[in-house]
């Protein structure tokens, strides 16, 4: 049986839809993920009785699912079964973006679960490599995205975001702790005349069975209020909610979308 570990957003509504047999939903405190009732909520501070109550349940495998942020412990409200994982907890609270989540999926598989990605519970998430849009990358679009696929790199060693925007091989934006959205809206108060490209693509050695990027249709609206020229998302590492939804807008903005190889000159 599976698990789906739940924070904000629409990804667990697309992978319950996605699925024949419905996954036992736990929804982390303070967040909602769209569309769906979650069959139970939990606190960080009582993980270890959710690890218990998944297991009652006949779950083997478990996903996690949504954008969350590191949740404040209140040390008072921790459970008996919770205290022995005390330690790894601080170890994923204390850490960077990248060795919180090998924490946490450590403590899963140390509780006997298998852990396994979004992509690949519901692997349509994941578009075929290639121009989606009707506008197709001219020169200047190519050098762009070969400029935010290094900048993506170097983000990666300094366990960074997932995202920046290029404009004519200058960086306008990187994401940082508050996500791609909050990135994009920065830019709606440019003082230039527009252009440039979203880039995304996941850090070069994450666990991929977490945090994988994603788009949809609202990163597309962000993308035109940011006044940009389209979107680069490196193939098999960005998911895409609603594909044919996001090429549609891409195309009625004339915007370029394309899913491009790591390896792509």
């Amino acid at each position: 049986m599976l698990a789906l570990i739940t924070g904000d957003g629409r990804l667990p509504q697309v992978i319950l839809q996605s699925q024949t047999e419905r996954p036992f939903v736990c929804a982390l405190e303070g967040y909602s993920p769209e569309g769906v009732e979650p069959d139970l909520v939990f606190r960080i501070e009582t993980l270890g009785t959710l690890l218990q109550t998944l297991r009652g349940k006949g779950v083997t495998r478990v996903c996690f699912a949504g954008a969350i942020r590191r949740p404040p412990v209140d040390p008072t409200r921790i459970d008996a079964a919770t205290w022995p994982l005390v330690p790894a907890l601080q170890k994923a609270i204390g850490g960077g973006d990248d060795s919180a989540l090998r924490a946490v999926i450590g403590i899963f598989e140390e509780a006997g679960f298998a852990v396994v990605g979004a992509h690949e519970v519901a692997p349509d998430l994941l578009p075929p490599a290639g121009v989606m849009s009707r506008r197709q990358p001219d020169e200047r679009d190519k050098k762009d995205a070969a400029r935010g696929a290094a900048v993506l790199e170097t983000m990666s060693d300094a366990d960074l975001g997932q995202a920046c925007t290029v404009l004519a091989g200058q960086v306008l934006t990187v994401e940082g702790s508050y996500g791609t959205d909050w990135m994009l809206r920065t830019l709606t108060a440019r003082p230039d005349d527009g252009g440039g490209l979203l880039c995304k693509a996941p850090k070069r050695d994450q666990d991929r069975r977490a945090d994988l990027p994603t788009i949809g249709p609202e990163t597309v609206q962000g993308v035109v209020r940011a006044g940009l020229r389209g979107l680069v998302i490196e193939a098999g590492g960005v998911m895409v909610l609603d594909i044919p939804a996001v090429v549609e807008a891409c195309d009625a903005a004339d915007l370029l979308l394309w899913v491009r190889r790591r390896d792509a000159s």
